[in-house]
């Protein structure tokens, strides 16, 4: 296991991020069911054999089961004896916690409300990493960022981040805090996958600017690139997309990539899903890709993958079948990139 440095901070975070959605949902119905409904002694069991590998990053939100997500893993984390200094613990707010009009969004009430009633879910007296899961169009950005920058004056928070936001949005942020010396977003959580690379246009470039943390969320597009589908596939009763397709995909587009992917697992003798999370976790610009699990075998494929190493061709082979399309200003900026380079400027001769 590695470990990359969470944005620009001095902590270090393992490459892989357990992720907690899979967590909870019990007996009851319903959309969080189909994404998991995991009990304690199972959620003891996978958190477990994570730490025993190497991960010591924990990822979940409030709004993930309603909240039972976050108990099971600080109930988890108790149970297992795990000191606090040891597990780096990320959540996040802005889903719907009640009926109410203010049970949601980023406003500085639903934030100081939310933080107690992560804290109070996890058994902890910090948290790590909050972030803001989404983008509130109602509050003003300098309300939710002075509300965040509180929380780490007070030590409730150590850092923190945002999810699925645009990237001039996350620009006026980080440019807001600078000028108003608050703590500023260390991360960003986005999708990304060798079958989803739209973030690679505008989000990558900025994150490499300014310095941010990349933490992947469905790096197997929803289990598309688990290895259970391709054309004319049906799906699994049991798998996710059956219930939930989702993330959106380019169907077509994926099953190019898939087969790519199942003749270089072959070669290497592994898992489609573990050369799909190979791919990004060889991408520079990716400090932790976070995978979520039902069972403890399939979490023992997803963790094998940070000791696969591939090829500089098999790498670049997946690039190719997985390139973007050419979009603009993208085009643009490549035709006219070659105007100005930095290095010393010679006159033509005469």
């Amino acid at each position: 296991m590695k470990y990359n440095q969470l944005g620009r901070t001095g902590m270090f975070v393992s490459e892989i991020c357990l992720g907690a959605m899979t967590f909870g949902g019990g007996a009851d119905g319903g959309f969080w069911r189909a994404i998991g409904a995991l009990e304690q002694s199972e959620v003891d069991a996978i958190i477990g054999r994570a730490l025993a590998a190497g991960v010591n990053f924990i990822d979940t939100a409030d709004v993930y089961h309603f909240g039972q997500s976050e108990r099971l893993v600080g109930q988890s984390l108790k149970t297992l004896g795990v000191a606090r200094k040891d597990v780096v613990i990320a959540t996040k707010f802005l889903g719907e916690m009640g009926p109410g009009p203010n049970d949601r969004g980023a406003s500085r009430g639903h934030i100081m409300d939310s933080v107690q009633g992560s804290l109070e879910r996890l058994q902890v007296d910090h948290i790590d990493l909050y972030q803001i899961h989404g983008n509130d169009t109602v509050t003003p950005i300098d309300e939710t960022l002075r509300a965040l920058d509180d929380l780490t004056r007070q030590g409730l928070v150590r850092y923190i981040g945002v999810s699925n936001w645009a990237a001039w949005r996350i620009a006026k942020a980080l440019g807001r805090s600078d000028l108003h010396d608050y703590a500023r977003f260390e991360t960003l959580q986005a999708y990304y996958s060798i079958a989803g690379r739209d973030l690679e246009r505008e989000l990558v470039p900025m994150i490499e600017e300014e310095g941010l943390g990349l933490m992947v969320w469905s790096p197997l597009a929803g289990g598309l690139l688990s290895g259970k589908f391709g054309p004319g596939s049906t799906a699994p009763n049991d798998a996710r997309r059956a219930n939930f397709d989702f993330p959106p995909v380019d169907k077509d587009r994926a099953w190019t990539c898939i087969a790519a992917m199942r003749e270089i697992g072959d070669a290497h003798g592994v898992s489609v899903a573990r050369v799909a999370l190979a791919w990004l976790l060889a991408k520079p610009h990716v400090m932790s890709v976070i995978i979520g699990a039902k069972t403890v075998e399939q979490l023992d494929d997803n963790l094998a993958a940070v000791n696969l190493t591939l090829t500089a061709e098999e790498i670049a082979r997946l690039d190719s079948v997985s390139e973007l399309p050419a979009e603009y200003p993208g085009w643009m900026l490549a035709r006219q990139g070659g105007l100005r380079q930095p290095k010393p400027f010679v006159p033509a001769a005469s």
